[in-house]
């Protein structure tokens, strides 16, 4: 099966009913309640911050207007304190896109940390659109490969997220380390947060766990979760299709 990710339209522009910040060398630089979600592409938002919320003693204008895809925008870098951040706005003009005139697009990497009210956040805005549920279950999992069972239990968290395949988080003690290799991995989710910990089977990337996950799926904080794509897992003796998504190619 084929797990697309959730899109929405391109230049669709929508209020964001949250508290924005963005820091950098441990300053503020914007700090706002009147957010734009942007969809630059269709599978998530940038968030296009009101210029009047910017505080302006930390950009830098490199003046160099350019006319872009959603109209012309003025290029600025920012600096705080010995720290630069070359090129890394763009303010968009009274030609620019309905909703995004007058608004300030930051490069993600080019802050330290992004928060959501006082929650930070994590590699992009989460798509309102998309929704994750971490529910506890007593449905029996197994996971396998080539025969070897890697895990088995009956006390999983199943972790639903919107255009994704169900992921089954599994007790440690439930895990067989034996059969895994410790790998120096690590990735980022806007919905998770930062894995802690991967494992791998002859050199492929098989299994993770966020030991502080974020707030919203905090069930499966240290649990372990194996890519369906790359095992063979059964659900109450039924097999699961592996699922082809983005994350394995």
């Amino acid at each position: 099966m084929d797990y697309p990710r959730m899109a929405a339209e391109t230049d669709r522009v929508e209020p964001a009913p949250r508290r924005i910040r963005g820091l950098l060398g441990g300053a503020v630089v914007f700090d706002t309640t009147s957010a734009r979600y942007v969809w630059e592409w269709p599978n998530y938002p940038q968030y296009y911050i009101p210029f009047g919320d910017v505080d302006r003693r930390f950009l830098v204008d490199e003046e160099h207007p350019r006319r872009l895809r959603r109209g012309t925008a003025r290029r600025y870098g920012l600096r705080a304190g010995d720290t630069e951040r070359p090129g890394s706005v763009r303010v968009f003009e009274a030609d620019a896109l309905a909703g995004v005139a007058g608004h300030a697009r930051f490069d993600w990497a080019a802050l330290d940390a992004w928060f959501e009210e006082d929650e930070r956040i994590f590699v992009h805005p989460r798509n309102p659109y998309v929704r994750v549920d971490a529910l506890r279950s007593t449905r029996h999992v197994r996971v396998a490969l080539d025969g070897v069972v890697l895990a088995e239990t009956r006390t999983p968290v199943l972790l639903f997220e919107t255009g994704l395949p169900t992921r089954y988080y599994i007790d440690r003690r439930d895990v067989s380390f034996s059969h895994l290799t410790p790998s120096p991995t690590q990735t980022a989710c806007p919905y998770k947060g930062i894995t802690s910990d991967y494992w791998s089977v002859d050199g492929a990337d098989v299994a993770w766990s966020y030991t502080y996950p974020t707030a919203a799926v905090a069930a499966v904080a240290d649990l372990v979760a194996f890519y369906n794509e790359l095992v063979d897992i059964a659900v109450d003796g039924t097999p699961v299709e592996r699922p082809r998504t983005h994350f394995v190619r």
